[in-house]
């Protein structure tokens, strides 16, 4: 028998003072069974910090032939693909030739800087790449505003994210390793 994901819901506040965008989300997030809570919070915070009229959650996990969210237009093309933890420079290649802007956000402290050191130079020609890291012990804070039914706002301002729920408050300094050229 097959495990289920778990399913979780959020009403997202964002206030976004350096992109100036301010809105309300209410999201269903269903967790596959191999996913930590960890990699579910850094999936929300990604979507705060991208949030905008069209980004919604793929299968994820669960299609390795899409990303973890991503906005598509009318036309059905992908405009924004959005990874999640350190996906193989084959795959990020692919993703810059199907998507308009790719953005990888990666959570794993030294794991990831040892990852990135590893296939940056394979990446040379992505000019429609970026990657930002979410330092280890932040995103790790971020387990402690897991609920099954969470309300979290998320404020960012000049480069600081503040996260807060009920259950406390994490601010997060996310580092920009590459900007799309």
């Amino acid at each position: 028998m097959a495990l289920r994901a778990t399913i979780h819901k959020a009403d997202l506040h964002v206030a976004d003072s350096d992109r100036h965008y301010y809105g309300s989300h209410s999201l269903t997030i269903a967790k596959h069974p191999s996913e930590t809570d960890e990699r579910m919070m850094v999936r929300i915070l990604a979507f705060a910090l991208q949030a905008q009229e069209n980004l919604t959650f793929t299968k994820g996990l669960s299609d390795t032939d899409e990303p973890d969210l991503w906005v598509k237009d009318l036309t059905d093309a992908i405009q924004l693909w959005i990874e999640i933890g350190q996906p193989d420079e084959r795959r990020i290649l692919k993703a810059c030739g199907r998507s308009d802007q790719v953005i990888v956000y990666c959570y794993g402290g030294q794991t990831s800087k040892i990852w990135w050191d590893g296939i940056s130079n394979k990446l040379t020609r992505a000019k429609n790449l970026s990657v930002i890291a979410i330092p280890a012990d932040q995103a790790k804070q971020l387990n402690g505003l897991v609920e099954r039914s969470m309300v979290l706002h998320i404020n960012t301002q000049d480069g600081e994210v503040y996260v807060s729920s009920e259950q406390g408050q994490v601010t997060i300094t996310p580092e920009v390793w590459r900007t799309a050229q």
